[in-house]
């Protein structure tokens, strides 16, 4: 089985001990979670098709705006491959309606305020910004088969070009 694994997959603490406990080839986490505009959606209806599953720190930030908007502008290429873009925050489905709205968004937002998926997806960790230590969401992306296992994993994502990088990892599904 060829593994599509960016370098930057595996996640260490300050301390160098390993964090990283899924990989591809792993069933992904379930999960049924709030959605935008109302209603809940869960990883386990969408079985049989592919699904981009991307975890961001905040709606109405920069990069996460980018980030959104570059998925929104290829959903149709997506759509498409059959595969389905959902985009994961720790934000309430409230704001999400309101970042949507704001930037006319198409892509899917669920809301995970309690952070359990995000945990299970080992992307609650700490980071450093001027110095400061907090802990938030690493930018992350798994793209999960028609069979529910983890076909590719980004971590630390770097927003310029991502979503296009996603859409050829689905296209060679």
């Amino acid at each position: 089985m060829r593994q599509y694994i960016d370098e930057a997959s595996r996640v260490t603490s300050n301390k160098g001990t390993d964090m990283a406990d899924l990989d591809v080839g792993d069933v992904a986490p379930q999960f049924d979670l709030p959605r935008d505009s109302g209603g809940s959606l869960s990883l386990a209806s969408l079985l049989g098709r592919p699904v981009v599953l991307y975890f961001y720190p905040q709606d109405d930030t920069t990069g996460c705006t980018n980030e959104a908007i570059g998925f929104s502008q290829l959903k149709p290429e997506f759509e498409k491959l059959g595969a389905m873009v959902i985009g994961l925050s720790p934000d309430s489905v409230r704001k999400h309606d309101k970042f949507k709205s704001k930037y006319d968004l198409t892509v899917d937002l669920v809301a995970d305020e309690e952070r359990k998926v995000i945990e299970a997806y080992h992307l609650w960790v700490e980071k450093k910004l001027y110095g400061r230590r907090y802990m938030g969401v690493e930018r992350a992306t798994f793209l999960i088969g028609s069979d529910g296992r983890i076909a590719r994993i980004w971590r630390n994502v770097r927003v310029k070009g991502h979503a296009e990088a996603v859409l050829e990892a689905v296209r060679a599904l």
